[in-house]
């Protein structure tokens, strides 16, 4: 659905160009969040809104929609294991927002594709 197409791609080396954000340690202002606890909140979150905000998809249609999801975050926890487990400072935390953000972004565009080709 989407972990095949370029966006999804595009994704992810936005992120690899942007390790070093997560490399750095603010030790001052972390969360109590570690990074993966938030990107699998911030997804979940997004993933929510999509099928609440397209309510006609089957459920084929919602439980593939969760199987990709399954998979970035597993493209996420390879591409993070060093830095997965530590607490989230607020640049972090802000760019993981944004990012969860554009990963809702290649759903919303998949699903009005297949729906106008529906």
């Amino acid at each position: 659905m989407v972990t095949d197409k370029d966006g999804y791609m595009h994704l992810i080396q936005y992120l690899t160009e942007h390790l070093g954000l997560f490399e750095t340690p603010d030790i001052q202002n972390v969360s109590d969040d570690t990074v993966m606890e938030l990107f699998e909140e911030q997804l979940s979150a997004q993933i929510i809104m999509v099928c609440g905000q397209n309510p006609s998809l089957s459920f084929a249609e919602r439980n593939t929609i969760i199987r990709e999801v399954d998979a970035i975050v597993y493209d996420l926890e390879e591409i993070l294991a060093s830095v997965a487990n530590h607490r989230a400072t607020p640049e972090q935390t802000l760019f993981i927002t944004e990012f969860s953000g554009l990963i809702k972004n290649l759903f919303d565009q998949e699903i009005a594709k297949s729906q106008a080709h529906a």
